[in-house]
């Protein structure tokens, strides 16, 4: 075995759907070395002088969490370049994700080449960055919510070739609606680049939507918003997600979006299949007041962000630690089921279950520690102390 950089122990581990009570974690570098349970003299003889040990003292310690539809956080987008996304992440991080997918609004495809560039540049040199989610152009202009009119478009072939060069293999999630002329041929060539292609921001019915599943789609973008919702005559596309078990259920749990009892209803119909996100946007771990989401100007009152014009809901202000209390206490979700959401379920979405999501053997020096209200406590990512 690898030396020992940080063993925590005494802690009520919530991992891989079950929890273990005086559980210890050790890592080495960036990947767990050793997970197990007991007293002093089961992990003792782990630990050299250099290693780092924490006494849990019986708090909760779960993987780090992920989200994989962020927009930004501390006044700043992850649009605005590359000291943005740092600070951005800055802020995610004390509240628990570790890892981040930067989500960025329709702009021209101009603008989004110079911004998956950036995204690319500063994945490449950071682990913590998940890569991008391209939440527009490609979608109906019935339900855009906060995204600008003038600049959304049909996925042809040409720009959806010119956003994955430009990308560099870090594009992870395209959002679109499955109804727009040359949907079936992009969702086949964003799969075949490896890309996960979710159905949303859609005009888009049961039937069509189930065909965007079966051709390869694999996300429902903030479930319930920005689509048609359930009607027991026309089911929609939240019905035909927890109908097709491949697909992974985002929803953002701030209590604005998605009434607590409709959350406990979608976690009973697709169970290990909800991913808990964010959409945060710049107001993020910053004060109420005026912000840009994209080209369209935002105004966020008591946390709530909406356009300035029209007083359509704009991203969250919203963090992952304050979606796993709501989910616990208000939707009444055990923290098993919550902290999946939150770890196991984004990462399977985005293709990373093989060494992320877990702490196992193997998996990313990536945890959480929280006291019993769930508040954050420290945060480490990639073996790292973030918080």
């Amino acid at each position: 075995m690898n030396a020992i950089d940080t063993l925590i122990h005494s802690a009520r581990l919530v991992s891989g759907g079950r929890t273990l009570t005086d559980a210890f974690v050790a890592f080495s570098g960036d990947r767990v070395a050793m997970v197990g349970t007991g007293s002093e003299t089961d992990w003792s003889t782990l630990r050299t002088a250099e290693t780092t040990v924490i006494d849990a003292a019986g708090r909760w310690l779960t993987p780090g969490f992920i989200d994989i539809h962020c927009h930004g956080a501390g006044g700043v987008a992850f649009d605005a370049g590359a000291d943005a996304i740092r600070t951005a992440l800055a802020v995610h991080h004390q509240h628990g994700s570790t890892r981040v997918v930067l989500s960025l609004v329709t702009a021209s495809i101009d603008d989004l080449e110079s911004q998956l560039s950036v995204i690319a540049d500063e994945a490449d040199l950071n682990p913590l960055i998940l890569g991008a989610h391209l939440e527009g152009p490609f979608i109906d202009d019935t339900y855009r919510g906060a995204h600008d009119p003038t600049l959304l478009r049909t996925p042809d072939a040409a720009p959806i070739a010119r956003l994955i060069q430009a990308g560099r293999g870090h594009i992870v999630q395209v959002t679109l609606a499955p109804e727009l002329p040359g949907a079936p041929a992009a969702i086949q060539a964003l799969t075949e680049a490896g890309i996960a292609v979710a159905v949303g921001h859609s005009s888009t019915d049961y039937d069509t939507a189930l065909g965007a599943f079966a051709s390869g789609a694999t996300i429902l973008t903030h479930a319930f918003n920005g689509m048609r919702g359930i009607h027991h005559r026309a089911p929609g596309p939240v019905a035909a997600a927890t109908h097709t078990s491949a697909v992974t259920l985002e929803i953002i749990n701030d209590g604005v979006h998605v009434h607590p009892e409709v959350v406990r209803l979608a976690f009973a119909g697709a169970p290990g299949r909800i991913a808990l996100i964010t959409d945060a946007m710049a107001a993020t771990g910053s004060s109420d007041g005026s912000y840009m989401l994209g080209t369209l100007a935002v105004t966020v009152t008591d946390g709530v962000a909406r356009l300035s014009d029209g007083g359509s809901i704009a991203g969250s202000t919203l963090t992952l630690d304050g979606a796993l209390r709501r989910a616990v206490v208000e939707v009444g979700l055990s923290i098993e089921e919550a902290v999946t959401a939150l770890t196991e379920t984004p990462a399977r979405a985005i293709g990373r279950a093989h060494d992320l999501g877990r702490l196992d053997l193997g998996y990313a020096a990536d945890a959480v520690l929280l006291n019993d209200d769930f508040e954050v406590e420290a945060v480490f990512g990639a073996g790292i102390r973030l918080y």
